[in-house]
């Protein structure tokens, strides 16, 4: 009793009791936990000026804070993370990994921040749960997405259509409150989070010919060019209502694509404004993805989540051949070093799942003309057949292996002649959805009709923004692996169940 009635005079003489009337620092992005392991994680936030956008960006605020976690939301036994201090350098971001961790346990964390640690204000809670790990095999959900396309949710898709109108507009994408419903552990985010080349000049300028109406930020019809623009893109999609409420209940594991690196279908060798370098280095500054006091850290990685469930994330930008480079042995997507770390660390698992991550889809198809992915016959089909080659040699499909893609703006399930089965998450939102590719489809990369297409959307009519769900359990103690296509306001569209019988 004696010791926290000491505590809670000390914290008092830290954490301003009651705000000024006048409050100018804060935390218009709200806090956010990302790749959580068994004993740890990247625990982020932003400090600005204001709790809403400005002119369509979130201007940054100069100060410090500190992170505060427990097991209980008293916090009458918490961790602190050390000070850090919030600048232009850094975009004003707080990111601090939190070690020591229990596996399987729910925690609580707050931010306490102020321009100094004299006059400290304090978040509210948020919440994360460690992973199991693999000596448990607790229950496991996940939502994964991708496609944010914020420009194409609050102003249009150009010509095509029109921006969001329902009343809820100003508190985000519907798809965030239909996931918040489901009440899942994780949030993937599998690349394309925000979108560097949209409004597209051209396209904007077609927009204002056809009436449609400017963004009021002053894009001036351009797409993001500097890294000023590149941060503000992050700034108005993670400054919505729903992102921070639901990232607020659950941690959170990303990856980047091409519009979240450079530009559509980009590589590391055209030439671009935003370099391959910057495109990096923002992606790794903006979420919490690795610990930036690690300068080996590398975005490619694998978490084991329990005793059924493994996930492997991979890289798909930083280290690829050039587009344009004729397909064949020696063109890569991944490059060597990734590729092996795969293959080992495959072989290592004996998990009873196991889901590879990708940011480009492995089996598709996809539209014939693009050079992109594994799928493109003038991509990186060859690298692409040769890791099916290589798990069916390595007695994978008897291992309950799946991927799941983001980057194809339609959801599906299909299998790849070799026998292993992918699914696309689809666009998050509707306004960024399409009518996806049929197996047989001229303009496909199948025109032969060789993959087995189990659920798509494959017109107008079916295809819808939303999110793929994934959650791993055990029935009568068998390991079973549920996937589920939801619409973006939380309809189910598609079921399966797989069982890891051999396991």
């Amino acid at each position: 009793m004696i010791k926290t009635i000491i505590r809670t005079l000390l914290i008092a003489t830290l954490i301003t009791s009651c705000q000024p009337v006048v409050q100018d620092i804060y935390l218009g992005q709200g806090i956010m936990a990302g790749e959580a392991s068994s004993t740890s994680v990247i625990l982020q936030s932003r400090l600005t000026v204001s709790d809403s956008l400005i002119n369509g960006d979130l201007p940054g605020k100069e100060g410090v804070a500190r992170f505060e976690i427990d097991k209980d939301a008293t916090f009458d036994n918490p961790l602190y993370s050390d000070f850090a201090e919030a600048t232009s350098e850094n975009d004003f971001i707080i990111k601090k990994k939190i070690e020591g961790l229990e596996p399987g346990n729910k925690y609580f964390y707050r931010l306490q921040f102020g321009k100094d640690k004299n006059t400290l204000f304090e978040s509210e809670i948020a919440t994360f749960k460690t992973l199991p790990g693999p000596n448990s095999s607790a229950k496991l959900s996940m939502v994964v997405v991708t496609g944010m396309n914020h420009y194409f949710f609050h102003f249009g898709k150009y010509k095509e259509g029109t921006a969001y109108s329902g009343e809820d507009k100003l508190q985000g994408y519907p798809a965030l409150q239909a996931i918040q419903n489901l009440n899942p552990d994780y949030f993937i985010g599998t690349g394309d989070n925000v979108y560097f080349d949209h409004p597209h000049k051209t396209n904007f300028d077609r927009a204002v010919k056809a009436g449609k109406n400017p963004h009021p930020g002053g894009y001036e019809g351009m797409g993001v060019v500097d890294e000023a623009g590149m941060r503000r893109k992050y700034h108005e999609q993670f400054a919505q209502p729903r992102f921070r409420e639901l990232f607020s209940k659950l941690g959170t594991y990303w990856e980047k694509d091409d519009h979240d690196y450079r530009f559509n279908d980009a590589d590391p060798y055209q030439e671009f404004p935003i370099s391959h370098e910057l495109g990096i280095k923002n992606f790794k500054e903006q979420l919490p993805v690795v610990d930036l006091e690690d300068i080996n850290a590398k975005t490619y990685r694998t978490h084991r989540m329990s005793q059924d469930l493994q996930l492997w994330f991979l890289e798909g930008r930083d280290y690829r051949s050039p587009n344009e480079m004729k397909d064949g042995p020696e063109k890569t997507l991944l490059g060597p070093e990734q590729l092996d770390w795969l293959k080992e660390t495959l072989m290592e698992s004996d998990a009873s799942f196991k889901l590879i991550i990708s940011p480009t889809p492995m089996v598709g198809p996809d539209d014939a003309y693009k050079t992109d992915n594994h799928v493109n016959h003038d991509g990186f089909r060859n690298e692409g057949e040769a890791i099916f080659q290589w798990l069916a040699d390595n007695g994978f499909l008897d291992k309950n292996l799946y991927i799941i893609c983001g980057d194809r703006h339609w959801q599906y399930h299909a299998m790849h002649p070799s026998g292993f089965e992918e699914f696309s998450t689809g666009s998050l939102v509707d306004n960024n959805s399409r009518a996806g590719r049929l197996a047989g489809d001229p303009e496909s990369t199948d025109p032969d009709s060789l993959i087995k297409q189990f659920y798509i959307q494959g017109d107008k009519e079916s295809a819808s923004g939303g999110f793929l769900s994934v959650t791993v359990q055990r029935k009568d103690s068998i390991p079973v692996a549920i996937f589920q296509h939801y619409d973006e306001k939380g309809n189910l569209l598609y079921e399966t169940e797989k069982l890891a019988e051999n396991n």
